[in-house]
């Protein structure tokens, strides 16, 4: 029996589904609710739904560029009832794409009608109370994208719940949104309330992304709430297994830079390898959605949603690869080295702690740094960067020199090998590449190396070519 079968038949299971993977909704339903499950085994399953893609950019911001929202124009003191209504053209654009997988239409328009009332009629007090000027304006602002937020989950929620009931599913939605429940719950009580009494055998469960509390979810994770409201599910139920579908797999390389046939996917690995990957933005999950995962022992597994006979890759506290190798090269270009350089640091205490101090009061948090006698050396990303920073460095050493770079990793589980540093170095001297900076701590879980930012994908084809081309001499000769 494959993997998706045992563990629809036998186990609970918590699983995630992305924005992307949401918006191929025919996908879904086949790959992941009904794939290889006899109809009367389907349930036992609670799954954690992002809002279809591009309905949290309209309402807040384009996660990636930065292009204003419906949130924007409340902050800016705008008349934000326009575009709110253009995301009402927008959900029902949605709602008409999947009538045909049996939403019913006109209760599916009803139901975003309605909400955004409700949603409108709360920021409009938010306005006038933020036009007051006897509040704070960053605690509206903030209650503010909380409400915006809430809108694309409880919408995709909605859809694929209907469309499930419609298919004679015994299906609960489990709307954390708390539009019209006004209890002053925490999100864990939210959480804990929503669920009491469910018999999980019996169901399925579609529950928001979102997830009011009076702490306020986005505050702390912003645009990471979806897989911290799945983490405090699975938290909760403690499950066999939880599960994020994405649109991809996780792979030894990106596929779009090394190509398709030149990298597979990781079929497993450990949570302190996640980590690492957060920390240059390739997030397998939010790093404060793993850590309650992790502490209790819960196993993660990424899953391609539109390869649903593949196992993925599973991710666990104590996995060490049984074989010496390196298992992923990742890395960012959007990087920042900010050098600081000052004669009086031979010698000196405090020099590092006063750097750390002026970046700490920016809140920024730096990805790698590196020391010599009369300089420190830190990489942060170039979206921190404020001209201010800088002269806050300027103010108490003498010379700040900022450099555009990249930085490309490889991590593994098991990689503490003779050569490896020298091998990686080699790969990037003969591809023409200079190595700005590198380092690794003493578990070598990761080896960093820092280049010019317009070498960064031949880098990572560098780095790959060479760790695969090891791997290949490794399984000839028996030690796979």
């Amino acid at each position: 029996m494959n993997f998706d079968t045992s563990i629809k038949l036998n186990m609970l299971t918590v699983e995630k589904i992305g924005g992307t993977s949401m918006s191929a909704l025919r996908d879904v339903i086949d790959n992941i609710i009904f794939h290889q499950v006899p109809a009367k085994n389907i349930y036992n399953r609670v799954f954690v739904v992002s809002a279809f893609a591009g309905v949290t950019d309209m309402l807040l911001e384009n996660k990636k560029t930065g292009s204003p929202g419906v949130y924007h124009r409340l902050a800016r003191y705008q008349d934000f009832s326009k575009p709110l209504k253009s995301v009402i053209i927008r959900l029902k654009a949605i709602n008409r794409d999947y009538a045909e997988l049996g939403l019913d239409l006109d209760a599916a328009d009803q139901f975003i009608e309605e909400h955004i009332r409700k949603a409108q009629k709360f920021l409009s007090n938010l306005a006038n109370i933020l036009a007051s000027g006897y509040v704070s304006k960053e605690s509206i602002l903030q209650a503010a994208r909380e409400i915006l937020a809430s809108i694309g989950e409880s919408h995709s929620a909605f859809i694929l719940t209907n469309i499930l009931l419609n298919r004679g599913v015994h299906v609960r939605l489990i709307d954390l949104s708390g539009f019209d429940d006004h209890r002053a719950f925490t999100i864990d009580q939210r959480i804990r309330h929503a669920f009491k009494g469910i018999a999980l055998k019996d169901n399925i469960c579609i529950v928001t992304g979102y997830a009011k509390g009076t702490e306020g979810i986005m505050r702390e994770f912003d645009r990471g709430y979806s897989e911290v409201t799945f983490s405090k599910i699975a938290t909760l139920l403690k499950p066999h297994e939880a599960i994020i579908h994405k649109e991809y797999h996780l792979s030894t390389a990106d596929p779009a830079i090394v190509g398709v046939d030149n990298c597979s996917p990781v079929g497993f690995t450990n949570y302190d390898i996640t980590d690492q990957l957060a920390d240059v933005g390739m997030e397998a999950i939010h790093p404060k959605a793993s850590k309650p995962l992790e502490i209790n022992g819960i196993n993660l597994r990424i899953k391609n949603t539109f390869q649903p006979s593949h196992p993925g890759t599973l991710i666990t506290r104590e996995f060490i690869c049984e074989h010496k190798r390196v298992e992923v090269i990742t890395g960012t270009d959007k990087l920042l080295m900010i050098d600081v350089y000052d004669p009086l640091m031979v010698g000196a205490v405090g020099s590092d702690l006063k750097i750390m101090q002026i970046l700490s009061h920016h809140h920024i948090s730096y990805t790698f740094k590196t020391t010599s006698a009369n300089s420190i050396s830190v990489v942060i990303w170039e979206r921190d960067f404020s001209r201010k920073l800088i002269n806050n460095l300027e103010d108490d050493f003498e010379k700040v020199t900022i450099d555009k770079v990249a930085l490309v990793c490889l991590l593994g589980t098991n990689m503490d090998q003779p050569g490896l540093l020298a091998k990686s170095a080699l790969a990037l001297t003969e591809h023409g590449i200079n190595i700005k900076s590198a380092g690794f701590g003493i578990r070598k879980v990761n080896i960093q190396f820092i280049v010019a930012r317009e070498d960064f994908k031949m880098a990572i084809v560098a780095l790959n070519s060479k760790m695969s081309l090891d791997f290949q001499n490794r399984c000839a000769s028996g030690m796979s």
